[in-house]
């Protein structure tokens, strides 16, 4: 496909195209490094152009080691790109043309990669739509990525019947809203071939239509002990699958192990990386490093016009991105940063840090107490990818309380919801003497002023509240105010906050407070006291908390968020009694 080019560039070969445009993969000029570029065709329209702007902002938001980073997006009046991480490796695609079926192990390591890439965008509400073997890239390790986002929509709108037949969801032939567990029915399709080495449904696009509407996915071939994995992920009614990628996660590793032992993974791993470095003369990079000149002398210019224009801007705005002429997105850790682009001067990709395989922690579920009585629990929380600021220390536990909360404590602790007329506590409390971590309820206009004057003395609020003779006295001490990054979000830490102790004794314990003020005579406070040995917990559990009450009010940059986890992580230890 000729035309425009990004500058900076050199093109090396074609890595796949398509109706609506191209991928190639390149070298960059000036250092050197690899990367992969999406190119829209020349006559791509308005829709197709927020389409890609839109796989940019979900590709930037993205942490996941199973999903390709995005390092650009770059826009002028000849086109609009993607420079992406180029993933050394072959496609799903490619393995099950070569190698018909994979074995147990190796399939259901495909399909657990598969879904930690998914649940990164479904943790962004994001719902992929077309995930597919050619959408998966196997690297020589073999730890699949995900490489495409191109129809992705946020979820809970239509569905609409944009995909890959053969692994669409019905939902997505009926023409009803996209969820999480659309993306569950086409990762448990690919599963199916992989095990079997046969899609589940062929025939033209009506069969396929009916097919999926209305027949039990075909199990000839599958062993016995994965049956109910398949059954579950590909329910008819999107209600009775797994309800996410995370969710169904946990499942697959339960029933692995069960029925594989606990060391199925390496030797799912093994046998898929064996089956990817078979075909290592497609790897992309072969052809890159076989052509490679040295850096520096005399490396090939970009190709076609320059890259962008000097003028415009990338913003993320309320969840979208809204590009314009000469703008980028660069991402490095997981942070998205803006940066407008000179006339022909392209940077190198800013290749971000080696990231750890996503970990989804256990969740437990808390007894819930009230005026009414003792509440069973719930059905099972689901696993919970903790923020990359939140160190789990061995001692500790993520229990989820009501509605979706999340609080961190010790893992040999209770953990109840209580409330009263006007108020009470979220807490995980451990046996006499041992500490709690515990977060107040607060309903009443009165207790929501009296926080204010606690925690934000100084503020314009508790001012305010002073002034009609509301008592604002506080026992907290070594206050240290924090900024949030939010726009009207107020952050403090103190400790200790009260002199009555009950049975535990003054020292050596940790007890500190941390409190935020989400908008005006709206605060909200979260109190940790433990053993001085436990200051690990402390810590997780005041970041975790953190990041759910400023989540609320507006997406926090990475670089704040890692100031502030350094903040509590150096003031905890110091909050001793």
């Amino acid at each position: 496909m000729a035309g425009w080019r990004v500058s900076g560039y050199t093109e090396v070969r074609r890595l796949g195209a398509g109706g609506q445009g191209e991928v190639v993969l390149v070298r960059h000029d000036a250092s050197g490094a690899p990367a992969a570029v999406k190119y829209l065709s020349a006559g791509a329209g308005d829709q197709e152009r927020e389409r890609l702007r839109h796989e940019a902002a979900m590709l930037a938001q993205a942490d996941s080691p199973h999903v390709a980073r995005l390092y650009r997006l770059v826009e002028s009046e000849h086109g609009i790109a993607l420079v992406m991480e180029a993933v050394d490796g072959v496609s799903l695609k490619e393995i099950l043309e070569r190698h018909d079926a994979l074995g147990p192990e190796a399939s259901l390591t495909v399909l657990k990669g598969a879904l930690l890439g998914l649940a990164a965008a479904h943790h962004l509400g994001v719902v992929h739509r077309d995930f597919k073997p050619a959408n998966v890239v196997v690297p020589a390790d073999g730890r699949s990525k995900l490489v495409d986002f191109g129809i992705a929509v946020p979820a809970g709108q239509a569905a609409g019947g944009a995909g890959t037949a053969f692994y669409m969801a019905p939902e997505q032939w009926a023409q009803h809203v996209a969820t999480p567990a659309t993306d569950v029915y086409a990762a448990t399709c690919v599963f199916v071939e992989c095990v079997t080495g046969r899609r589940p449904f062929t025939g033209n696009r009506a069969e396929l239509r009916a097919a999926h509407l209305a027949q039990p996915v075909p199990l000839d071939g599958v062993p016995a002990p994965l049956h109910p994995l398949v059954a579950h992920g590909t329910a008819k009614d999107p209600a009775e699958r797994p309800l996410g990628a995370a969710v169904f996660v946990d499942e697959l590793e339960r029933t692995a192990r069960a029925a594989y032992g606990p060391d199925w993974e390496d030797r799912g791993i093994r046998a898929l990386a064996g089956a990817a470095v078979a075909l290592a003369a497609l790897f992309p990079l072969t052809a890159l490093f076989a052509t490679a000149p040295t850096v520096g002398a005399g490396a090939g210019a970009g190709t076609g016009a320059a890259a962008t224009a000097g003028k415009g801007f990338l913003a993320t705005v309320g969840g979208k991105v809204v590009a314009g002429v000469g703008a980028a997105v660069v991402v490095t850790g997981g942070a998205v940063a803006v940066q407008q682009i000179a006339t022909g001067e392209t940077p190198p990709p800013r290749p971000s840090p080696t990231v750890k395989a996503a970990a989804f922690t256990p969740v437990r579920d808390c007894q819930v107490s009230d005026l009414q009585g003792t509440k069973p629990p719930g059905p099972k929380p689901a696993p919970v990818r903790l923020p990359e600021q939140v160190r789990l220390p061995a001692d500790a536990a993520v229990y989820e309380t009501d509605a979706g909360h999340r609080m961190i404590g010790q893992a040999r602790a209770a953990c109840e919801r209580s409330t009263g007329v006007t108020g009470g506590s979220r807490q995980v409390s451990g046996a006499a003497g041992t500490g709690w971590v515990a977060e107040p309820i607060q309903f009443s206009v009165g207790n929501l002023a009296s926080m204010t004057c606690q925690y934000f003395p100084n503020s314009p609020e508790a001012a305010a509240q002073r002034r009609t003779g509301t008592d604002c006295t506080t026992s907290l001490r070594a206050r240290q105010n924090i900024a949030s990054g939010v726009p009207g979000v107020r952050a403090m830490l103190g400790g200790p906050s009260s002199d009555d102790f009950g049975e535990r004794p003054p020292s050596p314990y940790i007890d500190v407070v941390m409190g935020a003020m989400l908008a005006k005579d709206r605060p909200a406070a979260i109190q940790c006291t433990l053993p001085a040995a436990q200051a690990g917990t402390c810590v997780a559990a005041l970041t975790y908390w953190y990041v759910q009450v400023t989540g609320e009010k507006g997406k926090i940059a990475k670089a704040d968020l890692d100031r502030i986890a350094a903040q509590i992580a150096a003031f905890v230890p110091k909050a001793r009694r």
